[in-house]
């Protein structure tokens, strides 16, 4: 997809990154992601993929707006209370950057339709507050090979992995079963703005080739101590989701045929 006089000007300081330039932004251009979730993460990750070119948005969440979000949403005003989040989002996004294409989903992501929405996607971003959906969006990723981004929040706090299909291990690699959830989660909306900087990051990586994404590596933020920290996560060979996707290891000793003493 060729860029126009307008995308030119407005791409400019990006596009004199080096190994950036027109091609690269093309790339960005003719891409689509998908965010599930649009409260504290999914606010600034779709700011920033509107700002950064990426051509197709689609936005996911059934929720609206009330006044307790409006701490780290930051892509919902007070005026937006009671409107559903997809559409105050897309609403913005759309005056932002009016040369992409933002499509609302104001739907909750489930087994039946998940696939629908998410199988022409070249990244999904999970900015989501529940492990019951992330193992679902998990699960059909890795099916579909669908590059997607893993990021979550809590107080000071956050995460990041970005999973790539079939080259490292998956959130369930991880996390081997839902962990306790919480009926409220405390954050302050400063640390949710990093995480999920960091999170759009890794998709215009995934997107573009450039840089070394998160694979295979969780990034811990502490905000109180700003520290940042990395844990290496391995395949994990009984993973439900993907150790089908592996070959298995063979011992190199091939099996005896004599027979156990007495």
């Amino acid at each position: 997809m060729v860029l126009n006089d307008k995308e030119k000007e407005r791409y400019t300081r990006q596009m004199i990154i080096n190994n950036w330039g027109e091609s690269t932004q093309e790339k960005l251009k003719d891409a689509t992601i998908a965010i599930i979730g649009i409260g504290g993460l999914g606010s600034v990750n779709s700011f920033y993929a509107s700002a950064v070119g990426i051509g197709h948005i689609k936005l996911v969440d059934h929720d609206v707006v009330d006044l307790s979000n409006l701490n780290r949403q930051i892509i919902h005003f007070t005026p937006d209370i009671t409107k559903k989040k997809v559409k105050s989002a897309a609403e913005k996004l759309s005056s932002l950057n009016p040369e992409i294409e933002v499509e609302p989903f104001a739907v909750e992501l489930t087994e039946e339709n998940i696939q629908d929405i998410i199988k022409d996607c070249d990244v999904v971003l999970d900015c989501l507050d529940n492990f019951h959906t992330r193992f679902l969006l998990n699960k059909t990723c890795i099916d579909l090979e669908i590059p997607y981004v893993h990021a979550a929040c809590y107080a000071f706090e956050g995460r990041v992995l970005t999973i790539l299909p079939k080259k490292g291990p998956c959130l369930q690699c991880f996390y081997p079963k839902i962990p306790k959830e919480m009926e409220t989660i405390p954050v302050v909306g400063s640390a949710v703005g990093i995480i999920a900087s960091i999170e759009i990051t890794e998709a215009i990586k995934c997107i573009t080739g450039i840089g070394k994404p998160l694979v295979g590596r969780l990034l811990i933020v502490d905000g109180e101590a700003m520290t940042f920290d990395i844990i290496n996560v391995k395949r994990h060979p009984d993973c439900p989701v993907c150790s089908k996707y592996f070959p298995k290891k063979t011992s190199r000793f091939k099996k005896s045929k004599l027979k156990p003493g007495p």
